[in-house]
């Protein structure tokens, strides 16, 4: 084992990272560069903190799953993304908790996102996107395909599995934006937290009175049992709400757009029926994509060994999905989309005991609109430059803002 390696503050580049000009689904071409030198290097962030950048598929996979890597963002050193508000009030339930008090309220709401629960969902989905594909047939062009598609789908889908209703679209979308803009201020995101954290408590009280087959009812009978608080079924209800919808949305509409910029790829998927290259062109998708595109943050505990080097405790670490998901070591020829490579090792979803609670769901969801929308619309093309479209570069979850389409 050495010693941690040494970097000059000059050398120190900030982060996130800028994409470079035109190419707006490939990582920043800096981070790749440090890649190819180590798997670990210093980056600067707005707080002037340098944390632990790490660049390479094994070493992350290894750090995801380690017990001396803590997720809670009152650990010191935790790299955050932006400003917190002084009272801690942005954490967002058990996604940014260590066990076992991430294990105790994960497990409370595992069983509707099991394999077999999500699967009995596909008939319902694809009544969704079949329904929405036909507004849009019968609709004007061309149309933002983010507003009349790419939301409504997971919002619908995760309104009827949290028992929420979609009438309040407008609320929960509009503040859970405000929540994952990195440059929103530490009021703002309080603000948007406290109005999602009081809707949600409400419900909650109302399906005490009122269950129904749903998940916040299962959330209320626990409440109810003394298993839980009020305020920790709040906080379950709105990181659900939050990640099932925010994720899935942008996958799907950056999706399609790599998708019409990759007209071979799109032509095979469209031509086919093959179930199994659905699944393989979701799988790949999300390699090539990367929605959680400002890495999964993490601080250690103890002193550990990463590539070869020390990081000691106290120290943070930022975990870039976005280039181990085109580590030479893993994928060949990384920065091509090929719908037909074996891509399931990406770590889109994370790894270890945070791995993704919905990702079942949002592959079922992807599946459908991937295997749909351009069989029906097989004409389906942008209306706009691809310069001129407006991709996320402000949040911690990467797409567009909008995307016009016509056919």
């Amino acid at each position: 084992m050495t010693s941690t390696v040494e970097t000059s503050p000059a050398e120190v580049p900030d982060f996130p990272m800028e994409r470079a000009a035109g190419r707006p689904f490939d990582p920043p071409p800096a981070a790749r560069a440090k890649q190819e030198e180590s798997a670990l290097t210093r980056v600067r962030l707005w707080d002037g903190s340098t944390p632990w950048l790490v660049t390479r598929y094994a070493e992350q996979r290894a750090l995801l799953s380690d017990p001396r890597v803590s997720a809670d963002i009152a650990t010191p050193g935790y790299p955050s993304p932006a400003p917190l508000p002084k009272d801690g009030g942005s954490r967002i339930s058990f996604i940014l908790m260590d066990d076992p008090e991430h294990n105790r309220l994960r497990r409370m709401v595992t069983a509707p996102f099991s394999m077999r629960r999500v699967a009995a969902m596909r008939p319902a989905i694809q009544q969704i996107v079949d329904d929405l594909i036909d507004e849009l047939l019968a609709g004007p062009r061309p149309v933002d395909l983010v507003d009349a598609f790419a939301l409504p789908v997971p919002s619908l889908v995760i309104c009827e599995l949290l028992g929420v209703p979609y009438g309040d679209h407008d609320f929960f979308q509009d503040n859970s934006k405000v929540i994952i803009r990195r440059d929103a201020s530490p009021e703002e995101r309080m603000a948007g937290h406290a109005a999602l954290i009081g809707y949600l408590d409400r419900l909650v009280a109302e399906k005490e009175a009122n269950p129904a087959d749903d998940l916040l009812s299962g959330l209320a009978v626990r409440v109810t049992a003394g298993e839980l608080t009020r305020a920790e079924a709040a906080q379950m209800g709105v990181l659900l709400l939050i990640a099932g919808h925010e994720t899935t949305a942008n996958m799907i509409a950056l999706g399609t757009l790599a998708l019409l910029e990759h007209p071979d790829q799109l032509a095979l998927l469209r031509a086919s029926d093959d179930p199994k290259l659905v699944a393989s062109a979701t799988e790949e998708l999300l390699r090539y994509l990367n929605i959680t595109h400002n890495g999964r943050r993490r601080a250690v505990v103890e002193d550990i060994e990463v590539g070869g080097e020390v990081v000691r405790a106290g120290e943070g670490l930022i975990l870039a999905n976005d280039i181990a998901n085109r580590d030479t070591s893993v994928f060949d020829d990384p920065d091509r989309l090929d719908i037909t490579r074996d891509a399931h090792r990406h770590v889109a979803f994370g790894f270890g005991v945070h791995q993704c609670l919905g990702q079942q769901l949002a592959r079922l969801e992807l599946q459908v609109v991937y295997s749909t929308l351009y069989r029906r619309i097989p004409t389906l093309a942008l209306a706009a430059d691809l310069a001129d479209i407006p991709f996320k570069h402000d949040g911690s979850v990467y797409g567009v803002y909008e995307l016009p389409v016509t056919w």
